[in-house]
């Protein structure tokens, strides 16, 4: 399953990309917001592009093989942006373009254990590297108060402890080790009317359990103070959240640098799909972009 990047025509619309000029992508997955930056910066133009995912780096590298060495991938984490910028001599830099969200093929092909629509592992991790932490690690050794705070501050989950609770009763029984066992797990905790069938009743938990694993909202943290000082002045940052917490870091996070005199933001409210984009690509229903440019 491709991956259908979101935003594509606000992403380049706010970096505003020129021949010559060189870019970041924290988030690189099969690269189509890349492509779309190498086209505008051509013939010279060049783009650092992370991802945690070796299978994704694969990807794009073959899909943007046309570009040759305009193209510099880095299989590690955007929270290493500094140190990745050191080591390339990448620069100047003209923007970086951060996309939050995961890769469909992520979530689909790789049984990785991201959906709780499939009988996979349950793993959830980006990477691809032996020695990571796992969902399954998680849910059979954490503490219930440590499952309970995750489920309540990264799923925003109100029935967190009952979650939690079911999750520990299980383990004692037998090891969770499958996608399906702890769907099952969480729909036998809460009510039959769970939401009144607005959302399937294990998404916040997956949710909060794939931001556990991966550290999503501390490499956000981490990563927004590297991105700012690797950029030029007159440089642009685009910021792609899907959820609230990841939303929140850069609203604060660009009211702080606006304060400070460090940038000018360039998107009072936050930008959000077409319905014809949505139509497209029910994905980018719940993205959000927020630009800043730089002084």
């Amino acid at each position: 399953m491709a991956h259908v990047p979101v935003l594509t025509e606000e992403v380049m619309k706010f970096l505003d990309p020129k021949p010559g000029d060189n870019f970041i992508d924290c988030t690189l997955g099969d690269g189509g917001h890349t492509a779309a930056i190498l086209h505008l910066t051509a013939p010279k133009g060049k783009v650092l592009g992370f991802d945690l995912d070796s299978d994704a780096i694969k990807v794009a590298r073959k899909n943007l093989e046309s570009f040759g060495s305009r193209l510099v991938a880095r299989n590690e984490s955007y929270a290493n942006l500094a140190k990745a910028v050191a080591e390339e001599n990448f620069g100047p830099v003209a923007g970086v373009l951060m996309d939050f969200g995961f890769s469909s093929p992520q979530l689909e092909d790789r049984n990785r254990g991201f959906s709780f629509q499939r009988d996979e592992p349950l793993d959830m991790s980006y990477s691809t590297q032996p020695g990571h932490t796992t969902a399954a690690e998680i849910v059979n050794t954490w503490t219930k108060d440590e499952i309970i705070r995750v489920l309540a501050e990264y799923g925003e989950e109100h029935l967190a402890e009952r979650i939690a609770s079911g999750i520990v009763t299980a383990r004692h029984h037998k090891h969770i080790i499958s996608t399906v066992q702890l769907t099952d797990i969480i729909k036998s905790a809460v009510p039959k009317n769970y939401e009144h069938g607005r959302i399937h009743p294990a998404t916040r938990t997956f949710q909060a359990l794939r931001i556990a694993v991966n550290d999503e909202l501390g490499s956000v943290e981490k990563v927004l103070p590297q991105a700012l000082s690797a950029i030029k002045p007159g440089g642009r940052l685009v910021c792609i959240s899907f959820h609230s917490l990841e939303d929140r870091l850069v609203k604060t996070f660009f009211k702080e640098m606006s304060a400070a005199h460090k940038i000018e933001i360039l998107t009072p409210k936050p930008v959000t799909a077409t319905e014809k984009e949505i139509q497209n690509n029910p994905r980018s229903r719940s993205a959000k972009l927020r630009a800043a440019l730089i002084k």
